[in-house]
This record gives C-alpha cells, sequence and structure tokens, in this order.
C-alpha cells in the first residue's frame, strides 16, 4: 500500500519496468491500459496520503483524478479497486478484468484479460496471491484461497483451493498442477536482472 511520495514514485518505476515500458510517463494518445494502471497508483497516493489541509488543497485534481480514473476503468473494461495490488502490477490488455476489493495480490503480477478474483457463497473473503505470479487468459480465483510464489495459472483455469507449491504451473477446472516451470518466462525479464 502506497504511504508516501516517495513509495508512489517506486510502484510507477516498477510498475513500468513489470510492462517492459522506458519511463513511466504515459503516452499522450492511446495508451490506455497504462493511462489507467498510472491513475490507478495516482489515487492510491491520494486516498493514502492526502489528509487535512493537502487534501483540501489538493481537492479539484484530486476530482479530476477520480473523473478521469473512472473514464479509463469504463473505457477498459476493468473494475480493479485500489490498494490490492503491490509494485509490479502489468495488464496486458485491455478487457474485462474483476477484481474483488478483499483481494490482496503481491509483486510482480501479470494480469491478462478476463481474469476474475472473486469472493462466493456470500463470503466477503477472496484470493491472496503471492509475488511473482501470472494469472493468465480468462482465469478464475474464487474464495478465500491462497496462492503461492512463482506460480503460473494457466488461461481459463478455475482455482478454487489454495496452490501452496511456489514455482509451479496449474491449469484446468478446477486448477491442477501440470507442471514444475515457474512464472518467470511469462513476465518481464527486466523484474529479475
Amino acid at each position: 500500500m502506497i504511504s508516501s511520495f516517495k513509495e508512489l514514485k517506486d510502484y510507477l518505476r516498477q510498475d513500468a519496468l513489470a510492462t517492459s515500458r522506458q519511463s513511466y510517463r504515459p503516452h499522450l494518445l492511446g495508451d490506455y491500459e497504462w493511462k489507467f494502471q498510472y491513475l490507478l497508483r495516482i489515487r492510491e497516493y491520494e486516498t493514502n496520503c492526502l489528509k487535512g489541509w493537502k487534501k483540501i488543497t489538493m481537492l479539484p485534481i484530486i476530482y479530476y483524478h477520480r473523473w478521469r480514473f473512472g473514464r479509463l476503468r469504463l473505457m477498459c473494461n476493468f473494475t480493479i479497486p485500489l490498494n490490492v495490488f503491490d509494485a509490479g502490477l502489468s495488464i496486458a490488455h485491455a478487457g474485462p478484468i474483476i477484481i474483488s476489493t478483499s483481494a490482496i495480490v503481491g509483486k510482480n503480477c501479470r494480469i491478462q484479460t478476463g481474469v476474475t478474483i472473486g469472493a462466493t457463497n456470500g463470503s466477503n473473503e477472496a484470493a491472496t496471491v503471492g509475488n511473482n505470479v501470472f494469472l493468465g487468459d480468462g482465469c478464475k480465483l474464487i474464495g478465500g484461497i491462497h496462492v503461492a510464489d512463482d506460480v503460473c495459472i494457466g488461461a481459463n483455469a478455475v482455482v478454487v483451493k489454495d496452490i501452496l507449491e511456489a514455482g509451479t504451473t496449474w491449469a484446468g477446472i478446477p486448477a491442477k498442477k501440470i507442471s514444475e516451470n515457474n512464472s518467470h518466462s511469462n513476465l518481464s525479464p527486466r523484474l529479475f536482472t
């Protein structure tokens, strides 16, 4: 969770590394997924750090960021709440991504289109995901499960039980271990240098 301006810059740098960008500044035209991600981090900073007179003096900018964030959220079809993802988030493409507000995702997560991390059966508990995790197209993580570090979850997998073996690949419905390969080949190599 971002708790200072220095941490905001660190998060943006790590996110830029995760998406193989040269700079964390968005391009003027296009680049909507990155603009969303950039504003996600700005909104986290504003929500967590700006209090009292600082917040009051920044209200017009805060409301502009909130409005712009909402528009990008609709344009990209993302439902990603604040303060869920740690540094190193990489959103691959625009498309439906639904994340519960109670989910916790570690560092260096790459998330593809159609991913859902949600609660079930009237519970508010959602998944806790470790560091360096790859979430393939259309995968679903349902309920208060735990996913270990360096795990790769394949396309359209449905995970309903804990994945406690670090550095493995899982796929299928329900998800089963299919190999001992870790997620590093699916993440930006710049994260591991």
